[in-house]
């Protein structure tokens, strides 16, 4: 299993310059300034334990308030581990495919080809609203194909994404193939994402933020993506729930993993919104309960 240290999450935050250098320039000045910009902050951030709200699973959790820079980790170790994105991966892919002029805007429509997805919901035409929604994996693949795989590996370096190997296939690099990422980077790449430092328009940005936002029972700006991948007997299956929250005036970044049997993003994303709620980033729900059905119940809070 790759191991992707602070540095390199940092470097995924600060170290890619516009235009992009060189991979190998580009890679030693942001290791230099991450080095610096992390000397600094190290000393503020916290670790916790919040395996308690991950029952059966290995789990890691990083959560970054951006008015201060300060990160809390739950399992430092896992969470400097990399692993394959998954459907997370629809960030950057629909930030990539708004860029290149392949999808127009947010109401662009791809043809459903007739394939019989297991999930019901991706068995029809979808735009790139309801793709992300339902996390439909073959309008993503198609919309990496025509993006094609120059573009795509120019933006990812770009975005400071991960490993940055899309050795896998254009159109399957981020699901349990060659590209990884740990949940450090995935904090630090969401941190350049509202922060609106990553280099794209505007635009695409406000985009990709608006159809990020979830129905939330939290009364707050809520903005997240599911990831799933089922692995082979060499590996566990793992789930993400990666994220941002702004409320009263703050914002915070999050990626949350689980590793183990059945993981998935859907079985992630309650057990992390509970350990969001043990850290005040999410107050505790409405009574009224999920506003929408894709948003599941939160688990009874552990005792």
């Amino acid at each position: 299993m790759v191991t992707e240290r602070l540095g390199v999450a940092v470097v995924a935050t600060h170290g890619i310059l516009w235009p992009p250098m060189s991979r190998p320039a580009s890679f030693l000045a942001a290791f230099t300034l991450a080095a610096s910009l992390t000397a600094g902050s190290a000393q503020s951030d916290d670790t916790r334990d919040l395996a308690h709200f991950f029952p059966g699973y290995t789990s890691a959790l990083v959560v970054m308030d951006l008015s201060t820079g300060q990160a809390t980790r739950h399992n430092p170790q896992m969470a400097g581990r990399a692993f394959s994105p998954c459907s997370t991966f629809k960030i950057p892919n629909s930030l990539v495919g708004l860029e290149t002029g392949v999808i127009p805007g947010p109401d662009f429509v791809l043809a459903w080809d007739g394939t019989e997805y297991e999930i019901a919901a991706w068995n029809r035409d979808h735009d790139l609203r309801s793709a992300i929604a339902s996390s439909v994996v073959w309008y993503y693949r198609e919309l990496a194909r025509r993006v094609g795989l120059e573009r795509m590996q120019d933006y990812v370096a770009r975005f400071g994404y991960g490993n940055q190997d899309l050795s896998g296939g254009v159109d399957r690099f981020w699901l349990g193939s060659t590209l990884r990422i740990s949940a450090d980077a995935q904090v630090a790449f969401l941190r350049r994402f509202e922060a609106g430092e990553l280099p794209v328009s505007p635009r695409s940005l406000g985009i990709v933020e608006e159809i990020l936002l979830q129905p939330s029972a939290f009364g707050v700006v809520y903005r997240g993506k599911t990831g799933s991948c089922r692995n082979d007997d060499r590996s566990p299956d793992h789930g993400w729930w990666v994220g941002s929250v702004e409320r009263a005036g703050r914002r915070h970044v999050f990626a949350g993993i689980i590793e183990g049997k059945g993981a998935s993003g859907r079985v992630a994303r309650p057990m992390v919104e509970r350990a969001l709620v043990e850290l005040a980033v999410l107050p505790e729900p409405s009574p009224l309960g999920p506003r929408s059905p894709l948003e599941p119940a939160l688990p009874p809070r552990p005792r």
